[in-house]
C-alpha cells in the first residue's frame, strides 16, 4: 500500500503563493524502509526523487531489538530536537548509501525541497517470533491443545516443541524424520502422513525407538557423533532397502548416548514505525505508517538451544 502526503502552500508561508493557492505533491513510497548508522530509518522513491527519513538522537538498533518477556518492544519518541523527521525532494536522487549511510554526504546532492518536522511523535514496535524451522507449523506443536505452546515438551529436554528441532530427543532432527517415504495419501505432504517405521501409531519424529528393536534411537549412534542417520551395520544382499541402524529392527548394537544434539532456534524480528501529528512547515498529515524494516541482517537471527539430557 502506498502512502500519500499533501503539501499545502499558503500565502502566509510562502510569499510566492497567492492566498488560497494549493501546491499538491504526492509522496509515493512503498511500505518498507531501511536503516543505517546510529540510527536512521529511511525510504526513497527513485521515480519521484524523494526521500523520507527519521534520525534518532540516542536510540540504537540494539535498543529496538531488546524485547521483553512477551517478545515485544514498544516506545513512542517525540519528534523535534534530537529526533528528526525529514522530507526532501531532489533534482536527481543519489544512491541510498550516499544520502544516509555516509559520514560526509556528497556536496552535489541537489536538494530542491527540505522539510524538517518541528513536532509530532514516532511509535516504534518490535515483535519477535521464534521458531525451530523443523517443517511443522508452531500451532501444530501444541500437543495438549490448550493454546499454550510453552507447556508442550515431548522429550522433556527443557525446550518446548515449537522451538525444538528434535522433538523426541533421539538426535535425529524432526525435519529429517518427517520424510513421507510411501506417500500413501498421494498428497506429497509429510505432515498428513508422517513416517512411522515400526507402525506403533507414533510418527518417527515423536518416537524415541523408531524401529521398535528395544534400543533407543539415540543409542544407535555407533560413532557417537550425535547423528544416528550415518550409522549402518548391515548391508542387505537380497536387494532390500539398505536401512540405517535406527530404522533397522534386525540390528541392536547400543552405544549409550550421553548428550543431546544442539538446536538452532530461528529468531525473526518485525520492526514497524508509525509517525503521527506531523508538523512540517508545509506538509500536513495526522498519521503516516512509515512501514516495516526491510533488512534481513537485522530482522533475521538465530540462537542456540541447549537441551538438558534426561537419563
Amino acid at each position: 500500500m502506498r502512502k500519500l502526503i499533501y503539501i499545502l502552500c499558503f500565502g502566509f508561508l510562502f510569499t510566492t503563493c497567492d492566498d488560497g493557492d494549493i501546491v499538491e505533491v504526492t509522496l509515493d513510497f512503498e511500505d518498507e524502509f531501511k536503516q543505517c548508522g546510529s540510527l536512521v530509518f529511511f525510504k526513497t522513491n527513485a521515480s519521484t526523487s524523494e526521500s523520507l527519513s527519521i534520525q534518532f538522537g540516542s536510540l540504537t538498533i540494539e535498543d529496538i531489538l531488546e524485547v521483553d518477556e512477551n517478545f515485544l518492544y514498544e516506545d513512542t519518541l517525540p519528534l523535534g530536537g534530537s529526533n528528526v523527521l525529514n522530507y526532501r525532494s531532489y533534482a536527481n536522487l543519489p544512491a541510498d548509501n550516499l544520502l544516509f549511510c555516509n559520514d560526509i554526504p556528497p556536496s552535489n546532492i541537489g536538494i530542491e525541497r527540505d522539510e524538517v518536522s518541528i513536532g509530532g511523535e514516532v511509535f516504534i514496535r518490535t515483535v519477535l517470533v521464534e521458531d525451530d524451522n523443523d517443517g511443522i507449523p508452531s500451532i501444530l506443536e501444541d500437543l495438549n491443545g490448550n493454546g499454550d505452546l510453552e507447556d508442550d515438551d515431548f522429550d522433556n529436554d527443557g525446550i518446548p516443541n515449537y522451538l525444538d528441532a528434535d522433538d523426541d530427543g533421539d538426535n535425529v532432527l524432526t525435519i529429517t524424520e518427517l520424510t513421507d517415504f510411501d506417500n500413501n495419501d498421494d498428497d506429497g505432504d509429510p505432515l498428513t502422513n508422517p513416517e512411522d517405521t515400526d507402525g506403533d501409531g507414533n510418527p518417527n519424529y515423536l518416537d524415541t525407538d523408531d524401529d521398535d528393536d528395544g534400543v533407543l534411537t539415540r543409542d544407535e549412534d555407533l560413532n557417537s557423533n550425535l547423528n544416528p542417520t550415518d550409522d549402518n551395520t548391515n548391508t542387505p544382499t537380497d536387494g532390500s532397502i539398505d536401512l540405517v541402524d535406527y530404522l533397522d529392527n534386525t540390528t541392536a548394537n547400543p552405544v549409550i548416548a550421553t548428550e543431546f544434539r544442539p538446536h538452532i532456534i530461528r529468531m525473526i524480528y518485525t520492526i514497524t514505525a508509525t509517525v503521527s501529528n506531523i508538523s512540517l512547515p508545509s506538509i500536513t498529515q495526522q498519521t503516516l505508517e512509515f512501514g516495516t524494516l526491510n533488512d534481513s541482517s537485522i530482522t533475521n537471527d538465530e540462537r542456540l538451544g541447549e537441551p538438558v539430557f534426561i537419563d
